[in-house]
C-alpha cells in the first residue's frame, strides 16, 4: 500500500509554520483541524497550515510536501491508532469506536491520494467555497525522482 510521507526539500516548514511536521512521519491532509475553525480569520502561520499543510500523524505538525511512500500493514494501522488518539483528545469524539473510524475514513483518503509512482511529490492547496472547505492536490513529477533527499532546493541563513 502507498501513503503520504512527509518530505522536506528546503528549511521553509520550519520558518513558515508554528510546528513543523518531521521529515519522514506518515501524513493525512488534515483538513478536519479546520473544521471549527473560521478559516477567514486565521493569519500569519496558522494560515499558511490551512492554505498549503499536510498534518504529520507523529507530531500533528504541519507539512508542505509529501512524498509517495511504501507503508507496511503495521505502520498503516500506527498511523489509524494515532488519528483515533488524537481525535478523542483533541476534536470531542464520543467514543474510541467512533474516533477509529474517523481514523480508518482519513487515512484510507490519505492512502488514495497515492496512486502514483513511489517518490511523486504531492502538494496542498485549501480554500473556502459555499462555506465548505475545498481540498485541490497537485501532482509534482520530477525528471530524476531516484533521490529527493539529495535535492535542496534553498536554505535559509540566519545571519
Amino acid at each position: 500500500m502507498r501513503f503520504p510521507r512527509v518530505i522536506r526539500l528546503d528549511d521553509s516548514d520550519s520558518q513558515i509554520y508554528e510546528n513543523p511536521a518531521v521529515p519522514g512521519e506518515w501524513a493525512v491532509p488534515g483538513s478536519f483541524v479546520f473544521m471549527n475553525v473560521d478559516p477567514g480569520a486565521l493569519a500569519g502561520k496558522p494560515k499558511q497550515a490551512f492554505l498549503h499543510g499536510f498534518l504529520g500523524t507523529e507530531s500533528f505538525g504541519w507539512a508542505t510536501l509529501v512524498t509517495v511512500a511504501e507503508i507496511s500493514d503495521d505502520e498503516y494501522q500506527s498511523v489509524i491508532e494515532r488519528l483515533a488518539s488524537h481525535f478523542m483528545q483533541n476534536t470531542g469524539a464520543p467514543d474510541r469506536s467512533a474516533a477509529l473510524k474517523a481514523a480508518r475514513e482519513e487515512a484510507s483518503f490519505a492512502a488514495s491520494l497515492c496512486e502514483h509512482a513511489v517518490l511523486t511529490l504531492l502538494t496542498l492547496e485549501r480554500k473556502v467555497e459555499d462555506e465548505s472547505i475545498v481540498e485541490n492536490f497537485r501532482v509534482v513529477r520530477l525528471p530524476d525522482a531516484s533521490d529527493h533527499a539529495a535535492m535542496k532546493l534553498w536554505t535559509v541563513d540566519d545571519n
